[in-house]
């Protein structure tokens, strides 16, 4: 089959590699669309030396992929079959990938697929918020205004946050934003967010604030915008490395600090389905976040794209003939 392979930092090819052998428990399912997160990116650039090269197949995760051969024990999933398929290997981007069959989610529903294809991410955004505090009435920064952003500020305001500050430095996420939840938006690359914060918060600093940009400016941007003793920040964002992080002030005033990750782990998945659910019902609308789409042979592009966050890119499809 064909893959791609990430095999030195920033560097993926385009490779021949065997088709997996079928094993219990599993089924071998054929990728048909992937949407690029920035943990691919992560993947790409930021994964420890040891690591590369990394095994065909990565760097993908976000997928919808049409079963092709499944065992007598897995009645419930027929050839032919389209399912959400979640890859905590991260070793979909290829034309073949080994399923465990608890990670299959059948498309019950008649939205569109790529559309469906957003509850992978939306489903790790619902599972990290059930972190969080009591947040009615509260003040909420989110830090990152990509499509984890997005469904942070929609998700914040379900959930009743009086106030939902997006911070970004690309203007084109910024004009989402506001579609998406948020009452108030900044771009962080021009002035003092802090001023801004105080400006629209009544002087008051966040009650919230939500990482999903994993950088060290956004993530000691964090510690700044967050309340003395009673912040809360939610650390979404896969952080790169080496980091130096300013731990004085995060110390100093005393945070509340709660790191995220795993949702592809959670039993049953039920965060997916939920994020499923809402969007089969049209409580949230995934279309103004699919902005680009790219063939697999093109899936350097696509990384390239990702990571400038350039084009007013949002979330990148490859798509399978």
């Amino acid at each position: 089959m064909n893959a791609w392979q990430i095999i030195s930092r920033g560097k993926a090819e385009y490779v021949k590699a065997e088709i997996p052998d079928l094993k219990r428990g599993y089924v071998l399912v054929k990728p048909k669309i992937i949407s690029l997160c920035g943990s691919d990116i992560w993947m790409l650039h930021h994964s420890s030396d040891e690591m590369y090269p990394l095994p065909p197949g990565t760097s993908g995760h976000e997928i919808i992929a049409e079963v092709v051969e499944s065992n007598n024990e897995l009645e419930s999933f027929k050839n032919g079959d389209h399912c959400l398929t979640i890859a905590p290997d991260h070793k979909g981007m290829a034309e073949y990938y080994l399923a465990a069959k608890k990670n299959l989610i059948p498309l019950n529903s008649d939205k569109n697929q790529e559309e469906l294809l957003m509850s992978q991410q939306l489903g790790t955004v619902i599972y990290a918020a059930k972190q969080l505090p009591n947040i009615i009435g509260k003040t909420a920064v989110v830090i990152g205004q990509g499509s984890a952003g997005q469904w942070f500020n929609f998700i914040l305001r379900q959930l009743g946050a009086v106030k939902i500050i997006g911070i970004d430095k690309i203007e084109s996420r910024l004009k989402l934003s506001e579609d998406y939840g948020a009452t108030h938006t900044f771009n962080n690359s021009k002035e003092s967010t802090l001023s801004f914060l105080k400006d629209v918060n009544e002087g008051e600093l966040a009650d919230i604030v939500i990482e999903a940009a994993g950088t060290k400016s956004a993530i000691n941007l964090s510690f700044e915008l967050a309340r003395n003793n009673t912040g809360f920040i939610l650390q979404f964002g896969v952080p790169r490395e080496p980091m130096e992080v300013d731990y004085y002030t995060m110390f100093t005033k005393c945070l509340n600090i709660r790191s995220i990750e795993h949702a592809n782990t959670e039993k049953g998945h039920s965060s997916t389905l939920k994020a499923m659910e809402l969007i089969s019902n049209g409580i949230i609308n995934t279309k103004p976040i699919l902005t680009h789409r790219f063939p697999f042979k093109q899936v350097n592009q696509a990384y390239d794209l990702h990571k400038s966050g350039s084009d007013g890119c949002q979330k990148i499809l490859i798509e399978f003939t």
